[in-house]
């Protein structure tokens, strides 16, 4: 009886050691083993691992890409404007030992990064105009902030693989005042175009009046030339018609005459009858 239960107690005894000597690594995990506080391997391959227990000790960490949040910020852009940032940075770890040492866990290393995150993001910004923040410059400020991160980073084992900065407003206490300002030029800009389009359309007046003058004297001159053309025919055939028979063509004119001067009966004339103007009257027969 007696040996049955040394045999239930080493039973008990060899799995409750079989547990503390077996641990299993995740695939999304890297496991470092410690034996007195000394880190004595690293494991990233997943699957079952044996240590020693009672003396060794094993820390997991995330072999996936983890991220940081920064609160928000005022900080002073170059130009002297102040603006509101708060941004992220995604990191990975790279030296599992070196993260344990010097930052231990996730909590850590938040803390860290969020003072090198928010130093780095006042030398970035302070040397670029608040404008650049909101054009596509803006891409090239965040790679700076990443490469400053980074660099100091690297001393806790982790790689930042990406800064963003989530929101750049301005304070409240400036935007009015921003807005007044922006307004104002573009009031200015709105008169600039206003009197470059009146002075444009006085120009296209100008040059349209020109033009109609010259299409004017153009066809004034060539309605001229036409006239003078037809006169001239018109001289021309009533020059044949005058040679055919001149002494008809007289009679003619004289009639003509007659009929323009004579309009009235009371009409008084002081010539001598034998005028060449009554010619056809026959006034001295």
């Amino acid at each position: 009886m007696k040996n049955a239960h040394y045999i239930i107690l080493g039973i008990i005894v060899g799995i409750f050691v079989a547990s503390g000597s077996l641990f299993f690594v995740d695939q999304r995990q890297s496991a470092v083993v410690f034996q007195f506080g000394e880190a004595m391997r690293t494991i990233e391959t997943p699957g079952l691992n044996i240590k020693i227990p009672f003396i060794q000790n094993v820390e997991f960490f995330d072999k996936r890409i983890l991220h940081v949040e920064a609160e928000a910020k005022e900080l002073t852009a170059s130009d002297g404007k102040r603006v509101i940032v708060d941004a992220f940075a995604k990191f990975k770890i790279d030296n599992p030992i070196m993260f344990y040492k010097t930052v231990y866990n996730y909590q850590g290393v938040r803390i860290r990064l969020n003072k090198i995150l928010e130093s780095s993001m006042r030398k970035v910004i302070g040397r670029v105009p608040l404008t650049t923040l909101l054009t596509g410059e803006r891409s090239n400020v965040m790679l700076n902030i990443r490469d400053q991160v980074n660099e100091e980073a690297k001393n806790f084992g982790i790689n930042v693989i990406d800064v963003r900065i989530l929101r750049a407003d301005l304070p409240k206490e400036n935007s009015a005042a921003i807005y007044r300002r922006m307004q104002t030029e573009r009031e200015k800009e709105a008169k600039q175009i206003r009197a470059e389009g009146q002075e444009e359309a006085a120009r296209i007046r100008s040059k349209a009046d020109k033009e109609s003058k010259i299409l004017l004297a153009e066809a004034y001159m060539q309605a001229q030339i036409i006239k003078g053309e037809g006169d001239a025919e018109a001289a021309k055939i009533h020059n044949l018609a005058y040679a055919t028979d001149p002494e008809f063509y007289k009679f003619y004119r004289s009639l003509s005459a007659y009929r323009n001067v004579l309009k009235k009966e009371d009409t008084s004339f002081v010539l001598s009858p034998e005028s060449d103007f009554f010619k056809y009257l026959n006034l001295n027969k």
